[in-house]
């Protein structure tokens, strides 16, 4: 059975409910003639702003056909209310940020925008190259700031302990606070909990925590069980994402539904799940099932997790070889 329903979980579900209560229905510019409820908010962390439940990932999205077919998506996201964008230095060799700039031209205003800062990648690590990626991404973004920029994956202790390093990237992150350039901060990683629990042991002030999670993550050494609650007695928001293991494949085999598996995630005390959407058909999809969310019961979630149960196989991403972009640089430019 799933810990998850405790006193935190109880509160949190309550918040989304009043979050969710009596949300406007409105039109929206895809071709239905059939209002669409809006996609609800959550609170971020601590803090008491408010983001989309539904973020919208920016690798996925630099995969639609085109760039006016990716600024399609982005306009009818925001139409829905899914107005959290997701996004890394790193991703396609930068046309990610560059399309999603394009695609939010006009309506930076009305999105929570956040970018990934690569000090991951070998030589990077330094607050000079960190600088130098955010004023990189603040241009392909066509953008004076972010709402949130996060170091990307962490993949080792060496890259957990160089976070704090002297000269390292939270002296960037901190001077570009100070410089209005970024508004919050945080970190992701996918291959081990143990490396986020050794970031969070710094006791650092952030704001927020990109990691896996799935009803195939639900095992004891999972990023649920070990990570998630010291999240939340921390106060820094959760942000899924691999809620389909990071490929579908275990949609395609039949496995889980895509619909279960956002269903399950959004029941988890997350801010924002963040979601591969490259057609405008997994847009209405995505957006429509988190507009209609309802939480799955204590017994639902707990059958869905025996369910996925000991099937490491949908959790690629645990492994070395899978790394999230696809593209590395072999000199930063």
């Amino acid at each position: 059975m799933s810990n998850l329903f405790n006193p935190n979980r109880r509160t949190f579900l309550k918040t989304v409910g009043i979050a969710s209560a009596g949300v406007a229905l409105n039109h929206v510019a895809l071709g239905e003639s059939r209002p669409l409820q809006q996609v609800p908010k959550r609170k971020f962390g601590r803090h008491e702003e408010i983001i989309s439940s539904l973020g919208i990932g920016g690798f996925t999205l630099a995969m639609a056909k085109t760039v006016e077919e990716a600024t399609r998506i982005a306009h009818a996201a925001i139409d829905y209310g899914a107005t959290f964008f997701d996004n890394a230095w790193e991703y396609h060799k930068g046309r990610a940020e560059e399309w999603m700039g394009a695609a939010l031209a006009g309506k930076r205003d009305k999105v929570f925008l956040m970018t990934k800062v690569c000090t991951h990648l070998p030589g990077q690590q330094s607050k000079e190259k960190a600088r130098a990626m955010l004023e990189q991404s603040l241009k392909r973004l066509k953008t004076d700031h972010l709402d949130l920029w996060q170091v990307h994956q962490i993949g080792s202790e060496a890259e957990a302990d160089s976070i704090f390093m002297p000269g390292g990237v939270i002296e960037a992150i901190e001077q570009a606070r100070k410089q209005g350039k970024i508004r919050y901060c945080g970190f992701t990683g996918h291959l081990n909990p143990q490396l986020h629990l050794r970031v969070l042991a710094h006791k650092y002030p952030f704001d927020a925590v990109q990691m896996p999670l799935s009803a195939f993550d639900s095992h004891a050494e999972g990023f649920q069980k070990l990570v998630l609650p010291e999240l939340l007695k921390q106060g820094i928001a959760p942000l899924a994402m691999k809620t389909l293991g990071g490929n579908g494949k275990s949609v395609k085999d039949g496995v889980i539904t895509s619909g279960e598996a956002l269903r399950y995630a959004l029941s988890l005390p997350i801010a924002t799940l963040i979601s591969g959407i490259d057609s405008m058909a997994w847009l209405q999809q995505n957006a429509s099932a988190a507009a209609s969310f309802k939480p799955y019961s204590p017994s639902e979630m707990a059958a869905l997790e025996k369910r996925c149960a000991d099937k490491k196989q949908y959790e690629p991403y645990r492994h070395w070889a899978y790394r999230d972009g696809h593209s590395h640089y072999a000199n930063f430019a």
